[in-house]
């Protein structure tokens, strides 16, 4: 008994600040939408689908992010400062240097991307301006998830919070002055909200280095430091990365084909879909420590070798994960009709909204325990080959047919196409669960230097 309140104490010294952390970090956009929702759903759907392309940047850094904490917890398990310190700045380079190439293209070619996800030019437009200023974003998120990550794994993950809640509320504060110009400034819209955005992510990232300056002991140096070398395990490194990143790229490229669906069927459709960004943002914030929980916890314990008891520590999160999750679906179904009425938008985007969120909240546990089974639980012994087996299943071979079908075959509405194409998120549940049983997933690294 002492020792299951020793545990739920760990989980929610870990999950509780990590939630807080991506909750306002979901802010961002969340705020973004309900101010940009009273400009009209030209304004909101030309957002919506730059958002989708950055999302694929997204992606990607949370899977580098997803390395180095897989890295670090398990080398702080084995009390290997040198891997620590290592790990943490190979994924910092390699996330830099992703950053650059796409700021480059959505500068370059904003215009052009946004034509891939709708055909109405005022949308495109509105799309293109935005996407063009976000990209100056790409640099500070890479830089962030790093370090929230190794503040994760080092259990200070208060730091983050910390500066997540000064960018949050600097973000607010400039979205409102910005896009309806406010305090002498001229009305921006849209591009108002996006150079807010930049603002606070720029000023989340300093603040993050601010702390690592004052907190040394998050990456401290190892007791030799002759010891460092350029060297590295990189089959082992990139045996865990390029999975990550193929599945990654892939199921954020299936998304957007997803969003480019939704594009087609027209702009309430793609409005009412943008819409309900900030409840998924929500919902999976309220819920993702309970992931980056498992990550640390499991991965420390397959760092010692520890097999039995990670596994045991994995089944309590799931069910932890599958009752979080079925609360919050219930709160979303019963405040849909207020959620709605935020937005100064045509009524029947408001009704396709509310159908949405009802269809949602129907797939919301599978989507939460796919995201603690997978993105923790299964990636924390390395073996990323079975994430990115199970993620590119569901996608490509359920979610994309499907919802190809249900909308330009069967022509079905909204609402419908987007439960359809999710009951993917029921494979994937499925399969990780046979994946998770068999524990071959459960593995320990060999540091470089092994």
């Amino acid at each position: 008994m002492e020792k299951n309140k020793s545990f739920f104490k760990t989980v929610c010294a870990l999950a509780v600040p990590v939630t807080l952390q991506s909750m306002f970090q979901s802010s961002f956009s969340i705020v973004d939408q309900i101010m940009i929702g009273q400009l009209g759903s030209v304004s909101v759907a030309g957002v919506g689908l730059a958002g989708k392309f950055s999302s694929i940047y997204s992606v990607i850094v949370s899977a580098i992010g997803a390395v180095a904490g897989i890295m670090i917890s398990q080398y702080l398990g084995q009390n290997n400062k040198k891997e620590v310190r290592r790990s943490f700045c190979t994924n910092l380079m390699l996330g830099g240097g992703i950053a650059a190439i796409f700021t480059i293209l959505c500068i370059l070619f904003s215009q052009q991307i946004m034509g891939l996800y709708t055909k109405d030019l005022a949308t495109q437009w509105e799309g293109a301006g935005y996407l063009t200023l976000i990209a100056a974003t790409f640099l500070p998120i890479s830089g962030t998830t790093l370090l929230s990550t190794l503040f994760r794994c080092t259990e200070k993950p208060q730091l983050p919070l910390y500066a997540s809640i000064v960018s949050a509320v600097l973000n607010t504060g400039l979205n409102y002055i910005l896009i309806f110009g406010k305090l002498g400034c001229a009305p921006m819209g849209a591009q108002g909200a996006a150079i807010a955005t930049v603002i606070s992510q720029w000023v989340n990232f300093l603040l993050m280095i601010l702390m690592l300056v004052r907190n040394p002991s998050a990456l401290a140096k190892p007791e030799d430091p002759a010891s460092i070398s350029i060297k590295n395990n990189w089959k082992q490194y990139l045996s865990m990365l390029l999975p990550i990143l193929v599945c990654e790229v892939v199921w954020s490229l299936g998304e957007n084909v997803y969003a480019a669906i939704y594009g087609h069927m027209g702009t309430d459709a793609s409005a009412a879909m943008t819409l309900i960004n900030p409840i998924q943002g929500l919902v999976i914030g309220a819920l993702c420590g309970l992931s980056q929980a498992a990550s640390v916890i499991i991965g420390k314990q397959l760092g010692t070798g520890a097999y039995e008891e990670s596994y045991t520590s994995a089944r309590k999160l799931i069910f932890y994960g599958a009752a979080g999750a079925s609360i919050l679906s219930v709160i979303v179904i019963l405040t849909s009709t207020f959620y709605v009425e935020i937005y100064q938008v045509e009524d029947i985007v408001k009704d396709l909204t509310r159908q949405i969120l009802v269809a949602y909240a129907l797939v919301a546990p599978f989507k939460v325990l796919n995201m603690i089974l997978g993105g923790g639980i299964i990636r924390s012994g390395g073996r990323t080959k079975y994430v990115m087996f199970i993620d590119m299943t569901g996608t490509w071979c359920f979610g994309v047919p499907l919802g190809l079908l249900a909308a330009f075959v069967l022509k079905l509405s909204i609402p419908y196409v987007y439960f359809i194409l999710s009951l993917e998120e029921c494979i994937r549940f499925g399969i990780s669960l046979v994946v998770f049983h068999r524990k071959k997933w459960m593995n320990r690294l060999v540091s470089s230097s092994s």
